[in-house]
Order: C-alpha cells, then sequence, then structure tokens
C-alpha cells in the first residue's frame, strides 16, 4: 500500500437490518484526497447474497443509518460539505430524504421509538454566544471560560461545558405533509450541567433510558450510571448505583414490560471510582428497577472494548464483539444463561452488528479488507460485499504471519510479523501500539502496509499492558510502566530477528500515544535502533496531569504517586541519554498527549545535537492518524517513509524520494538533520 492508496480504502460502519432481514443497510466511508475532506454514502444489500450492494444514497456524508420497527423509514445522519450531521428520514417504499434537524452543533444517531412514530436522538447544546450562536462574533471575541472543575475538555472536541450533550425527542412528520411543511419541533428530554449519551427506548414506548455522571462526585471520577425519564422530560430516576463505568443500555424488545437492561460495563472502578487500568467492559444485565449490573460474561476474559458501540439484543439473546489476542469475536449470548455461540471467530475484527427477522449483519474485517458485510443464519455465513476488492488488485497489501516469543520471566508475548515480497534480508521497524489498554490484531491497518510496500518488515506485538488476553495481563503494568512491558517488546524484537530474512542490523522503533512512551523510553535506554519515531507521546507524567484531557487520573493510575517511581516510568526523565536519530510527530490540538509532550522531547535533542526533526500537524487532536483530515493523514505516512528512507534506505524508499507539493517538505532542508517540517491516550 502506498499513502496515495488512502483513497482506496473503503470502510463500513454499522449496518442496520431491515425487519424482515431481507435488506441490509450500511455507511460506507472513503478518503476523497483531492476534496480533502472524508464521503461516504449509504449502501443497500441483499441479506440473501442474490443482488450485488448498490448505493442508495448520493448525499455529503451520509451516516449512522436505522430502519423503523414497521420497516417503512430508514432515518439516518446527513452532512453537507463543511456542515454539521442532522437528522434524515427516507421512506423505504420510494421517495426523496427529507431534512428533520437543524442543530447548530449537529445531530446524534437516531433511535426509533417502537411505534415507529418518534426518534431519540442526543446532540451538543450551545451555550448562548458560543461556537457561531453569537451572529457576526468571532470566536476569538466570545467572552471567558471560567473553570472549575476537571473535566472541562476532551481531545477532538474541544471545551464541553458549555455545550454539553442532551437527549432529544423528535415527533415523525405526518405521512401526508409535504415539504413545505416544517417539520415537528425537537423536544429537549434532558437538561443541566451533565452530558448524556447512548439513548434507548422503554419497549412500550414510555420512558427512555440514556448513560450519565450526575452522581455527587462526577466530576472526580469515571462512574456512570444509567438513568431513565419519561419522552416529555418528568420522572428523572437513577436505575444504576455502583462504582461502575456504563454504557449502551438496551432492553429485549419481546420484553414488552421492559424488566430487565442490558449493558456494557466495568462492574467495579475501586472505593475511589478511578481504577480502571486493565479492566474490562463485559456485557451486563440490571433491573430496570434499578440495582448494581450483574455479568453475563466472565469479566476477567470477555473484554467488549473501551469504545463499544452498542449492545444488540434481538430473539431471546444479546450479540456483542469480544476482543481476543488480537481479533475481535462475535458472539451470541443466550439471555437465559448458558455458554455464550462463537458466530465469528478466528482471525477477523468485528467492528458491528445488526439484527433483523433472525437474520445477524456483522461488519468483519482483516488483515486485506477494512471491514465486509457478513451475513449469518443458522447453519450459513454469507459473505455479502466486496468493499476491499479495488484496494487488494492493486497487489499492494500483505499478509501478517502469527509469532509467540518468549520474555525474559518465561511470559508468551504474542504478535505479528508483515514482510515484503522478494528475498530479505529486510530491515525491520518495530512497531508499538497506543493504550496501553488497546491491540494489535486482524485488521487492514494502513500504516504496516505502507511500510512494508515501501521495504520493511514489520513487527508488532501485544506486550503486558494490552488488552484482548485478560485483566491479569492488562493489569500487569500498573505502577510498573515500562518494565515488564518493556521486556516483553525488547522479547518479541530479539526473536524475530532471529529469522533469516530480517536484518538484525538496521532496525527501527517507531509508536504512537503510549507506543511513543515506548518508543522514547527504549531509545533512553539503549543505541540499538538506527532512528526512531515517537508520536503523540506520553513522555513526562508530571506535566500530563496538568495538561492532558485525562490527566486528572491517567497518570496517577498507571505510574503511582510516588516521586521516586515515577521518574523511574518516565521517558523525559531518560531523554538526556538519548543519542538516536528521532523525529516527533505530534498535532497541535492534540489535547490528550498535549504539544507540550511532544516539544519538550524535540528540544531535548536539538540542543544537544541530536539528529530530530518535529513534524506539526495544525488543526489535528490526537486522532490525526486514524481520522484526521486525508491531506493531512497522506502527508503524514510520507514524512514518516521520507525518515526510514534517511535512516534505513532501501530500495524501494530512499532520502532522495520527492514528496509532493503541500506536503510540508518545502519548509525542510534535506542536507540539515536538525529540520523542522510543518506540514489520541491511543
Amino acid at each position: 500500500m502506498r499513502p496515495s492508496d488512502l483513497a482506496l480504502l473503503r470502510t463500513p460502519g454499522t449496518a442496520t437490518v431491515s425487519p424482515d432481514g431481507a435488506t441490509a443497510v450500511v455507511a460506507v466511508t472513503r478518503l476523497d484526497l483531492e476534496a480533502d475532506e472524508y464521503r461516504s454514502q449509504l449502501w443497500a444489500v441483499a441479506t440473501d447474497g442474490g443482488t450485488p450492494a448498490r448505493p442508495l444514497t448520493h448525499g455529503h456524508r451520509d451516516s449512522a443509518p436505522r430502519f423503523s420497527p414497521d420497516g417503512r423509514w430508514l432515518a439516518f445522519l446527513g452532512a453537507e460539505s463543511g456542515g454539521r450531521p442532522q437528522l434524515h428520514v427516507l421512506p423505504t417504499g420510494g421517495g426523496e430524504a427529507r431534512r428533520l434537524t437543524d442543530h447548530p452543533l449537529g445531530a446524534g444517531a437516531p433511535i426509533w421509538s417502537p411505534d415507529s412514530r418518534r426518534i431519540a436522538y442526543t446532540c451538543r447544546v450551545p451555550d448562548e454566544g458560543r461556537y457561531g450562536t453569537a451572529e457576526g462574533v468571532d470566536a476569538a471575541a466570545e467572552p471567558p471560560r471560567l473553570i472549575t472543575t476537571l473535566k472541562y475538555r476532551a481531545d477532538d472536541l474541544g471545551f464541553t461545558t458549555d455545550r454539553r450533550q442532551h437527549v432529544f425527542v423528535l415527533d415523525l412528520p405526518e405521512d401526508d405533509d409535504d415539504d413545505a411543511i416544517q417539520p415537528p419541533t425537537p423536544v429537549q428530554v434532558t437538561s443541566g450541567d451533565h452530558d448524556d449519551s447512548d439513548v434507548a427506548w422503554h419497549p412500550a414506548g414510555t420512558e427512555l433510558v440514556f448513560v450519565s455522571a450526575r452522581h455527587a462526585h462526577a466530576d472526580r471520577d469515571l462512574v456512570s450510571d444509567v438513568y431513565a425519564i419519561r419522552p416529555d422530560g418528568s420522572h428523572l430516576r437513577r436505575v444504576t448505583e455502583s462504582r461502575s463505568a456504563v454504557s449502551a443500555p438496551t432492553y429485549d424488545p419481546d420484553d414488552v414490560e421492559g424488566r430487565t437492561l442490558y449493558l456494557a460495563a466495568q462492574p467495579d472502578l475501586g472505593p475511589d471510582g478511578l481504577d480502571f487500568v486493565g479492566r474490562n467492559t463485559t456485557l451486563c444485565r440490571v433491573s430496570a428497577a434499578g440495582g448494581f449490573p450483574e455479568p453475563l460474561l466472565d469479566p476477567e476474559w470477555h473484554d467488549l472494548g473501551h469504545d463499544f458501540g452498542r449492545v444488540v439484543v434481538a430473539d431471546g439473546a444479546a450479540f456483542v464483539a469480544v476482543q481476543k489476542q488480537g481479533a475481535v469475536e462475535l458472539l451470541r449470548v443466550p439471555l437465559t444463561g448458558g455458554d455464550p455461540e462463537p458466530l465469528v471467530d478466528g482471525p477477523f475484527t468485528v467492528s458491528g452488528v445488526a439484527v433483523g427477522g433472525r437474520v445477524v449483519v456483522a461488519t468483519v474485517g482483516h488483515d486485506r479488507s477494512a471491514g465486509e458485510l457478513l451475513a449469518i443464519t443458522p447453519g450459513r455465513r454469507r459473505l455479502l460485499t466486496g468493499f476491499g476488492a479495488q484496494l487488494q488488485a492493486t497487489g499492494r497489501l500483505h499478509r501478517m504471519r502469527e509469532k509467540t516469543a518468549t520474555a525474559p520471566d518465561g511470559y508468551p508475548v504474542h504478535g505479528w510479523i508483515t514482510t515484503p515480497a522478494g528475498p530479505g534480508p529486510h530491515p525491520v521497524l518495530l512497531t508499538v501500539h497506543g493504550g496501553p489498554f488497546a491491540q494489535y490484531g486482524w485488521t487492514l491497518f494502513d500504516e504496516t502496509q505502507a511500510y512494508v510496500e515501501a521495504g520493511y518488515a514489520v513487527l508488532q506485538c501485544n506486550p503486558r499492558g494490552s488488552s484482548g488476553y485478560g485483566q491479569e495481563h492488562g493489569r500487569a503494568v500498573k505502577h510498573r510502566m515500562g518494565e515488564l512491558d518493556a521486556d516483553d517488546v525488547v522479547a518479541f524484537l530479539d526473536e524475530a530477528l532471529q529469522e533469516p530474512d530480517l536484518d538484525d542490523a538496521r532496525v527501527g522503533v517507531m509508536g504512537g500515544s503510549y507506543g511513543g512512551f515506548m518508543t522514547t523510553l527504549l531509545i533512553g535506554r539503549t543505541q540499538r535502533f538506527a532512528a526512531a519515531i515517537s508520536e503523540r507521546a506520553f513522555n513526562d507524567p508530571v506535566s500530563f496531569v496538568g495538561s492532558s484531557d485525562i490527566g486528572f487520573f491517567f497518570a496517577d493510575q498507571y505510574v503511582g504517586t510516588d516521586a521516586e517511581r515515577i521518574t523511574a516510568q518516565s521517558p523525559m526523565a531518560g531523554a538526556h541519554r538519548i543519542t538516536t536519530p528521532t523525529m516527533v510527530v505530534h498535532s497541535e490540538e492534540d489535547w490528550r498527549c498535549p504539544l507540550e509532550q511532544g516539544t519538550r522531547l524535540f528540544v531535548e535533542l536539538k540542543r544537544r545535537g541530536v539528529p530530530t526533526e518535529l513534524l506539526l500537524f495544525p488543526g489535528e487532536g490526537h486522532e490525526l492518524s486514524r481520522s484526521g483530515r486525508p491531506s493531512h493523514r497522506r502527508a503524514r505516512l510520507e514524512h514518516v517513509l521520507r525518515w526510514w528512507g534517511r535512516w534505513l534506505p532501501t530500495s524501494q524508499n530512499t532520502s532522495s524520494a520527492a514528496l509532493p507539493a503541500g506536503s510540508g517538505a518545502e519548509q525542510t532542508a534535506p542536507a540539515e538533520p536538525l529540520a523542522v517540517a510543518a506540514t489520541r491516550v491511543r
């Protein structure tokens, strides 16, 4: 894969399935490199595989489709170029889509009421005079913000206390309304100085549930709860009362009395509500009348992931995707008890699931596709799409190969090797993932593919601290970062380098966020690497506390509060020993690992004459490499390859390779090793 091949990526979201199970609709996103923006359209897919997938909408950025329970409507979010997403409905019997909302900061994903006459959703409500609501007032001229809380901003979003997220309900227009009639006005159901999310309907349509943190110490812990409220905003009540972080509540649609809620939860965050390190998010249930979340899966081993979307309940079972040793499997969990049934397992990553008419449709990726739709019925699985075919046809994708190494204490370290075509030995790039409670695995990772196509063997592993291997594995690094995890990473590298097609004398190291932490830490301990790239790194736990959006709890929980132990785990404390040529990559608006975490490393190296560059991306946050502007994602890959072409040249990638105009290369003097080029923790 080349940087320009980003334009060939097709990434499907979570599908929706019609009530009769015949049709799935999914949003497919692509990068438009020429326009420098993302585009997405809805595609309709027959679940029997009888007809190929076809575009259903041609909007600029359509997403989050959802069939109404009666099958007559398809609700979705549509955004114009440069605009915010707004709710639309499309009649499934034919006709044009109709826009229903005009929220200044956009609307959230639609959730249908059981009678198909109302839609619930969440959206952010700006304070008066902020975020463009005061006509003619530039954002820089708005009044000052008075901050009195620890939680006041979020990476890739910005300030939150002056644009709280609340629940809304919108009545569907009457069937005989035409486009000239103004659609009904949305009703704001929740209010207050809280953020509300993950809304769902009671099966009888009499109540809504949502997730919020409204307890007394909500500003100082990570606990959240399920609340219930009537659609008119009355009778607010708290459903869960525990030390849990909850998300994605839903009812069994077949239980019209709505006696039980199913949800994702980290069941116990400890007495202070902050003990999140290595805690799995698992499937739970709770009485709708109130109570404590009760796990339906083993919290030690079944992890839905910290960014899990929603629990799907249908046909007497819950359907969830769980992380497992680099894969993400789809499980069917009987509501009445019994062992979970794997519906998708093996070397795949399930990123979404929907059910309709007893047909399960999963979004499934692997190392040669960012995602395809798979229809699952008893005894049969059908591949429905070929969204990855265009990229596969280039011949520039490379297969991953599993490997398990042994750490010094005998612990197994699981990972992958991806090598170029042709004979070796190939120069090696050791890459470290973010998190640290995350995992590498069976996905189409654009970065790995770009590096391998340029002639590098890429090593990826899941050291202790990663997710997908049980909570003990994830919690092994608590107050011990850079110890067992560093041993694991180095052990995987050493064992991989025993293979004859890998060049053990030409090795580079790189990573972002926690991976940047590990990169900076390792090059402060050894000179074995030819060069390094430390990106959006967690470099200094001390300054991180006051600068990161998660700083008030993350560093204390991971590295502790003992000053001597903090220093022992701090990459910046050892930066004075670094002599390895190092590129520092950061985003100017990164609030997860703030800019100072990168600039301080750059200045330390620059002052001592270590070959270094600082690559800065304006307007970007922590998610640059995953969801930044398409032009920035391409430029980032090009600069990374330029750096490796200088210090680890290959026949496909040398320092003389020219960068396209606009990449920021015009600001870098090629012959000068100490140049600055301008152009989330995970």
